[in-house]
């Protein structure tokens, strides 16, 4: 079986970024010290996110298309609910506030042009006869 192992993101700001991913979100750095060049961290499962510089990588892709987004589940209704108000004291672009998404309850924001969302799959109770 393959595993997912990093996820690498051009971005404006890397320390910025790196910090609001750190503070907001339960990532940890890996590098030694981030640096405006790259940044890497690790998520609360083990997950790698590479955060880069766009501006100063000449080669590759430094735009994303509109719908390009990442995502993280969380347990639950309730940890959606406050990661929401946590990030209302963050630096992120906040649109919406947590919601039904298909069948899921979620919101998305925008952090250093990257589109995020949270979310958690919505608890149905199976009827007990």
């Amino acid at each position: 079986m393959m595993t997912l192992n990093h996820l690498n993101l051009s971005v404006q700001d890397v320390l910025a970024t790196s910090d609001f991913f750190t503070t907001y979100l339960g990532f940890q750095t890996t590098t030694p010290k981030p640096n405006a060049h790259l940044a890497v961290l690790t998520g609360p499962d083990g997950f790698l996110l590479v955060l880069m510089n766009r501006t100063l990588n000449e080669k590759g892709n430094s735009t994303y298309p509109d719908s390009f987004h990442i995502g993280f589940y969380l347990p639950d209704e309730a940890a959606v609910t406050a990661t929401y108000e946590r990030l209302l004291q963050s630096p992120a672009i906040l649109d919406q506030a947590p919601q039904r998404i298909r069948k899921t309850f979620g919101f998305y924001f925008t952090v250093d042009d990257i589109m995020v969302e949270i979310t958690t799959p919505i608890q149905t109770s199976i009827p007990t006869a």
